[in-house]
């Protein structure tokens, strides 16, 4: 069985990820499963080079075959922030309550109590001879500031969809189907059954 380190300590990622791979032959580990392991610097200036920054330096550092993910929202009022930042809207060690107080008073300063955005999601998976494979998702909808819904994570309590719910609204199944990281995930699975040579149930 193929042994694949997702690139990341956020758990919501981590079982979203887990749950698109269970039918492949491969081990998930994630970067809880080490000590010692430092951060990626992500310096760049879009999801997808992010996410090919982290691929490649964690593969580097352990020799293991890497998924990495790099995903965020996209507010149109705010001229597309936080974007790569998303993760880290409030400073580096933000959490989820945090960046979401953020970005509520970067509305509030300009005024604005709805606005389209969207979330991105971009893949790439670096196996152990450096062969690199990526996908990339997208889902629209609008940034209010009322938070509804107790799933999820992130921005998903203020990201409403086209059917008035919240992410945070729906099942994991339900949100699996519709979000950008399940629209990439359903993408790099395919991409990874023919190169694993794998048939799913």
């Amino acid at each position: 069985m193929k042994k694949i380190l997702l690139a990341t300590r956020n758990n919501g990622k981590l079982g979203e990820i887990k749950a698109a791979f269970a039918n492949l032959p491969v081990e998930i580990l994630s970067l809880t499963d080490f000590d010692d392991l430092p951060d990626a610097v992500e310096d760049g200036k879009t999801f997808e080079e992010n996410a090919r920054i982290k691929a490649k330096f964690f593969h580097k550092l352990t020799g293991l075959a890497v998924i990495a993910d790099d995903s965020g929202l996209e507010v149109d009022a705010l001229n597309g922030l936080p974007g790569v930042n998303s993760a880290r809207f409030a400073g580096y060690h933000a959490d989820d309550n945090t960046n979401n107080s953020k970005l509520l008073t970067e509305l509030e300063k300009i005024n604005v109590t709805e606005s389209a955005a969207d979330y991105r999601c971009a893949l790439i998976f670096i196996d152990t001879d450096g062969t690199e494979i990526s996908a990339c998702g997208k889902v629209d909808g609008v940034i209010k500031n009322i938070s509804r819904g107790n799933g999820g994570f992130g921005y998903d309590p203020y990201f409403y969809l086209n059917n008035g719910k919240t992410m945070a609204e729906l099942t994991p199944a339900e949100k699996d189907v519709i979000s950008h990281r399940g629209e990439a995930l359903r993408k790099i699975v395919l991409k990874l059954k023919e190169r694993l040579s794998c048939t799913l149930d």
